[in-house]
C-alpha cells in the first residue's frame, strides 16, 4: 500500500490526517479519540510485560444489552445513547466473573490500548498495597523517608498515608486551562505537552522537589493533586528496590493474568508517570477490577491482602471528603487508597480519569465495568453523574 492510500485510509477511518495529531493537541477532540489509543506514538514509554503464553479470548456480543433504558433523574435513556454521549471508545462488562458483554467503538479492537489517566492512580495504589503486604511501605512513614530528595519540598513532613488518600497539604492546583501555571509545568515535565522556552525543570523528580506545602497541616481535607501520585510511584520503586514497570510486570500484571503487554509514559530520565500514564486494553483494565471485587485473590492465588481491599472500599474520612471540592459531584462519597467510594447501598467503588476513564466495582451485584472514552473536556462533572447512573443501571440487569 502505498503512503498516500494509507494516508487516505486513515482519513476517511478518523476524519482527519495522521500528521494533524500533535503533542500539542493529542488530548483535544477530535484527535483524542486516535492519540488515546496509540499514546506511544507521541511520549516516550515503558513496556510492561503481560503473562506469557495467555491469549484473549474472543469479544462477547453485547446483544440488547445496548438498547436498555435506564433512569437518571427525570430523563431515560438506552444504554447506547448513554455509550454515545459519553464519547466510549470501548466497554466491558463482567458479571460473577464473566464476561457478558464488549463493546468498541469504530477502529477499536479488543488489542487495542488506551490511556487511563488519573485511573492509573488506583492501580498504582494496589501496586503499594502489595508491598505494604510484604511490608515494604509504611504508611505512618514520611515520603523522605522513601525519597530524600523530596526532602525540601512539601513532601518532607508527608506521610505516605496522606499521599494515598489525597491529603497532603500542598500548593498546587489542577487548572487545565492555564498554560503557565504549575500544572502545565507537571505536564511538561512528563513530556506531555511541548516544551516552551525557558521552561524548567526538566524530569519530575525535579519539578516535585519544586513544590511548595499549602497553609494547613498534612492529613486536613482532601485535595486532589496528581503530582501524589507520582511521588507513589518513586515511593514504590524504592522500597522494592526495582524499576517501577519491573514491579508492575512482575507482581501484579503476570500474577494477574493480563493478556496483553501494556505501558506507561515516562519521562526524559525513564521515570514512570504513575499518576497517568498506564495504558492497557479494556479486557486487562476490567481485570484489575476483578482482582478488586474478589478481595485480591484471581484462580485462588492471593494477589493483594484482604485487609487492603476491605480498608480500600470501606475507609476513608467523611468529613476529609465533605471538605474538600468533589462533594459537588458525588455528596456521598469517599476516597481512600486512591479509590472513590459512591457510599451507595451497594458498596460500589471506582477508579477515574479525565475524559471519561472508569473502572467501577459493584461487589454486591458481582458485576465489574471498565470503560475508555475520548471526552472532548477533561472534566464534566454531568457526564460524571451520567456514566455513574449507567454504571449502577448496568449492575442492576440480570
Amino acid at each position: 500500500m502505498t503512503d498516500q492510500a494509507k494516508s487516505s485510509a486513515f482519513e476517511s477511518a478518523y476524519g482527519f490526517a495522521r500528521s494533524d495529531v500533535r503533542l500539542g493537541n493529542w488530548r483535544q477532540a477530535p484527535w483524542n479519540v486516535w492519540a488515546f489509543r496509540h499514546v506511544s506514538e507521541l511520549i516516550p514509554t515503558a513496556r510492561i510485560a503481560a503473562t506469557p503464553g495467555m491469549a484473549e479470548v474472543p469479544s462477547v456480543d453485547p446483544g440488547d444489552l445496548l438498547d436498555r433504558t435506564f433512569s437518571m433523574g427525570v430523563e431515560t435513556a438506552t444504554i447506547r445513547e448513554a455509550l454515545h454521549k459519553t464519547s466510549t471508545d470501548a466497554l466491558v462488562v463482567m458479571k460473577s466473573g464473566r464476561v457478558i458483554a464488549d463493546y468498541h467503538a469504530p477502529n477499536f479492537t479488543s488489542q487495542s490500548r488506551h490511556i487511563l489517566f488519573s485511573a492509573s492512580k488506583s492501580v498504582t495504589a494496589v501496586v503499594a498495597g502489595i508491598l505494604h503486604g510484604d511490608g515494604l511501605i509504611d504508611l505512618d512513614e514520611t515520603v523522605s523517608h522513601y525519597v530524600p530528595e523530596l526532602d525540601s519540598s512539601a513532601y518532607s513532613g508527608a506521610r505516605i498515608r496522606d499521599v494515598l488518600d489525597m491529603r497532603v497539604s500542598l500548593d498546587f492546583e489542577e487548572t487545565y486551562q492555564d498554560p503557565r501555571g504549575d500544572f502545565a509545568r507537571y505536564r511538561r515535565a512528563g513530556l506531555l505537552e511541548p516544551s516552551v522556552p525557558g521552561d524548567t525543570p526538566d524530569s519530575l523528580m525535579a519539578f516535585l522537589a519544586t513544590l511548595q506545602k499549602g497553609s494547613g497541616e498534612h492529613g486536613g481535607p482532601f485535595h486532589y493533586c496528581s503530582p501524589n501520585s507520582d511521588v507513589l510511584g518513586l515511593v514504590i520503586e524504592r522500597a522494592a528496590g526495582q524499576r517501577f514497570v519491573d514491579v508492575v510486570a512482575t507482581r501484579l500484571w503476570q500474577p494477574l493474568g493480563m493478556r496483553q503487554d501494556s505501558y506507561i509514559t515516562v519521562d526524559a530520565t525513564g521515570a514512570a508517570r504513575t499518576g497517568g500514564g498506564f495504558c492497557m486494553t479494556p479486557r486487562d483494565f476490567a481485570r484489575i477490577g476483578e482482582m478488586m471485587r474478589l478481595g485480591g485473590v484471581v484462580d485462588g492465588r492471593r494477589i493483594l491482602s484482604q485487609e487492603w481491599v476491605s480498608d480500600t472500599i470501606a475507609n476513608g474520612s467523611i468529613e476529609a471528603w465533605r471538605a474538600g471540592k468533589f462533594v459537588d459531584w458525588l455528596p456521598d462519597g469517599r476516597y481512600r487508597n486512591k479509590w472513590y467510594q459512591t457510599g451507595n447501598a451497594s458498596g460500589a467503588f471506582f477508579a477515574l480519569g479525565i475524559h471519561g476513564q472508569y473502572l467501577y466495582v459493584d461487589p454486591a451485584a458481582e458485576v465489574v465495568v471498565a470503560k475508555f472514552s475520548s471526552q472532548p473536556e477533561p472534566v464534566n462533572n454531568d457526564l460524571k453523574r451520567l456514566n455513574l447512573a449507567l454504571f449502577a443501571a448496568v449492575a442492576k440487569l440480570n
